[in-house]
């Protein structure tokens, strides 16, 4: 047997969730999203954007995410982040409001427009709180009252799960430590609770022994790590101009350190660097 290849590349997601003939992997899995938000479940699903062999790895510009409509016209976006973009908020609301504003051509009625739901399944941590399932809407903030419903963002952080003991049931929660899959001995017990999820991991299985998807899967790996260390580089850097300017105005090493993150023994050597 090989090693079973990570459902966090997104490429690997896009595969299991996102090809046309696993559908019904997808309608399942959203099923359990929407049944936990307290909404009703969908019956069908057309995919907009079903993975071809046209999707190539090679492009590190690539999104692999998942574009669906419902059967009453609304738009699911899924997304699977691996490592963190940073400033995921904006990026989240830019690509809602591209979405939901795309609906229209121009001189079209607003009536046309239909709700957005976006789900960003992310392999770290950004918002402040335990939930691993989290769901907003646009509310007043003293009654609560909806503006509308058009616009719905689910963030699941399967960063969040490791206090999580597995449950006992059906549920969201099992197709989330699945994704997670740091531990592929609990998969019986998934299955158990949520036999649709046995199509899910026959589909990964069957992969991580294809010659091919592993080649584009070690591809994108590749890829996305070279993105991140980008990334982090980039923010340490900033990180780094920001400390230099506050300690040429002489600001107390310990208020730098606290402010940039970074630890007196770099802040020292910095210093002592100018």
């Amino acid at each position: 047997m090989h090693d079973i290849l990570d459902p966090k590349n997104d490429f690997v997601f896009k595969r299991i969730f996102g090809s046309e003939e696993n559908k019904d992997i997808l309608l399942a899995f959203l099923n359990r999203t929407f049944t936990e938000a307290g909404e009703p479940p969908l019956i069908e699903i057309v995919l907009m954007n079903p993975y071809t062999d046209k999707d190539s790895p090679r492009d590190k510009q690539s999104i692999f995410d998942i574009q669906a409509r419902t059967t009453a016209g609304n738009l699911i976006n899924v997304e699977m982040q691996l490592f963190n973009k940073y400033d995921n908020e904006k990026r989240t609301l830019y690509y809602w409001s591209k979405q939901y504003a795309g609906q229209l051509e121009e001189g079209q009625s607003y009536k046309r427009l239909r709700k957005c739901v976006t789900i960003n399944i992310l392999n770290f941590s950004i918002l402040p709180n335990d939930r691993y399932h989290s769901v907003f809407h646009l509310r007043e903030d003293h009654s609560g009252i909806t503006l509308n419903e058009d616009i719905e963002i689910h963030v699941m952080e399967l960063s969040k799960l490791s206090r999580q003991t597995i449950p006992n049931e059906g549920g969201l929660l099992n197709w989330l430590l699945f994704l997670k899959s740091e531990d592929t001995t609990n998969w019986e017990v998934l299955k158990v609770n949520e036999p649709a999820l046995s199509k899910a991991m026959i589909a990964l299985e069957y992969l991580s022994q294809d010659a091919e998807a592993r080649r584009l899967y070690e591809m994108r790996q590749k890829a996305l790590h070279d993105e991140a260390s980008m990334l982090e580089g980039a923010r340490i850097e900033g990180k780094i101009e920001v400390a230099q300017n506050m300690l040429a105005k002489g600001i107390d090493i310990a208020a730098v350190a606290e402010l940039t993150g970074l630890s007196a023994d770099q802040l020292d050597t910095l210093r002592k660097s100018h």
